[in-house]
């Protein structure tokens, strides 16, 4: 029996020929990255000093991203960066990305090659799987990471994997973000632990932007990790971004699987998730005509290119509706400056949407665009559980940069193929 993509990735990382699904493994992470708040919130830091950790193994594979509280909006947040940038020089991190050279954390790392096929990349955030589109086997790890820093190694139990066959081609108005938020409805909510792999005709079509969102997600399906096999695709923008030596693993053609799901994109509609879960989502034929407040494009599942070019193709001549906010969030600085070098940061002004700087802003509830009592949103972002982008009294609907584009003209929930 042979092995998936997943299984390889953490057989070479910890040294063996072979692993199976539920072995536990103690593994050596190829790249570690941080980000500005939670690295914090854990207590990572904290713990190194109290067990007097004066060195940590591999400092040059470790990332700091400063991306949830940037610029700093209080006191509390200008404390937290000073003590992180203490912490990166005391440590000999020199892979970092501060106010400037900052952007959502799983962008700049693609962007900037930390994540390579083949390896394992570890981060202190739930999206970490994002990176999996360029089939790195990418996971969050919690307080666990205090062990990576003091050892250079983990324990990781190998997960079971999940096959989803993706044939088809998309429709306009449908993008990989409908795809999904239809699979996750499918599997519900539930712990799951497990790797979902994504294979297919319509995979090895769609962009790398998408691939990068349909990996982002899965964590709302309690999976560990999301990955895709690399291709000619893959190994084209890894080659752009980095000259670091990879090597490619492929799932085995008698790989194990735990379930095998089917999936035809052709007959997929654009897809609207109802507020309180990610895992509830309608048609949005369905939805339709539900009044909002704000427009919000951005998040680590989706403000890349493919998402601002959509928008501005939809929102070109046309006016955001004068009751919505829209606010738009490039997820890098430079997916911001090839957003402006292409004109859509124009297009967006003359529409009356405001530009936000790269940041996750509203989406982890924290700052620029939170709702107010009985407001009603409808976000790219990646979770909408009640109280997450402000008040516990607003709702939040989750769709795909066109169908949040639609909204934001019409002033209600609308579909974007009437545009396109």
């Amino acid at each position: 029996m042979g092995m998936t993509i997943s299984e390889k990735i953490l057989a070479r990382a910890s040294g063996k020929d072979k692993v199976v699904a539920g072995e536990f493994v103690q593994a050596k992470p190829d790249m570690v990255a941080v980000t500005d708040t939670t690295i914090f919130q854990k207590g990572v830091i904290e713990k190194l000093k109290e067990l007097a950790v004066k060195k940590i193994p591999n400092p040059d594979k470790v990332s700091v991203t400063f991306d949830h509280r940037v610029p700093a909006y209080d006191t509390l947040s200008a404390e937290m960066h000073k003590v992180i940038r203490q912490f990166v020089k005391e440590y000999s991190i020199k892979n970092i990305y501060d106010v400037g050279r900052h952007g959502i954390s799983h962008q700049i790392m693609a962007e900037k090659g930390r994540a390579l096929p083949g390896t394992l990349y570890v981060a202190d955030d739930t999206h970490a799987t994002t990176l999996g589109a360029f089939g790195a086997f990418a996971c969050m790890l919690g307080i666990d990471l205090l062990n990576v820093f003091v050892t250079g190694e983990n324990w990781l139990r190998v997960p079971e994997s999940l096959k989803f066959n993706i044939t088809g081609d998309f429709k306009k108005g449908v993008m990989s973000r409908d795809l999904i938020a239809l699979i996750l409805s499918d599997i519900g909510l539930k712990p799951m632990y497990k790797a979902m792999e994504f294979v297919g005709p319509a995979i090895k079509e769609m962009s790398i932007d998408g691939r990068m969102t349909l990996c982002n997600l899965v964590p709302i399906a309690e999976a560990k990790n999301g990955i895709i096999n690399p291709d000619q695709k893959t190994i084209d923008y890894v080659k752009s971004r980095t000259n670091e030596p990879f090597k490619v693993l492929t799932s085995d053609p008698d790989a194990e699987y735990e379930e095998v799901f089917d999936y035809d994109v052709s007959t997929l509609t654009p897809l609207v998730a109802m507020p309180g879960t990610p895992n509830n989502a309608r048609s949005v034929t369905e939805v339709e005509g539900v009044n909002i407040n704000q427009a919000y494009i951005g998040s680590c599942a989706s403000g890349r290119m493919e998402d601002l070019r959509i928008a501005a193709k939809i929102l070109r001549g046309r006016k955001i509706n004068p009751n919505v906010r829209m606010l738009i969030f490039p997820s890098s600085q430079e997916i911001y400056r090839n957003a402006v070098m292409e004109g859509l940061i124009e297009i967006f002004l003359e529409a009356g949407a405001t530009i936000c700087n790269p940041t996750c802003g509203p989406c982890a509830g924290m700052h620029m665009g939170l709702l107010a009592s009985d407001e009603v949103c409808i976000a790219t972002s990646t979770l909408n559980i009640k109280g997450r982008m402000g008040s516990p009294n607003s709702e939040i609907y989750l769709a795909s940069a066109a169908t949040v584009a639609a909204s934001a003209v019409e002033g209600k929930i609308s579909d974007p193929r009437d545009f396109l």
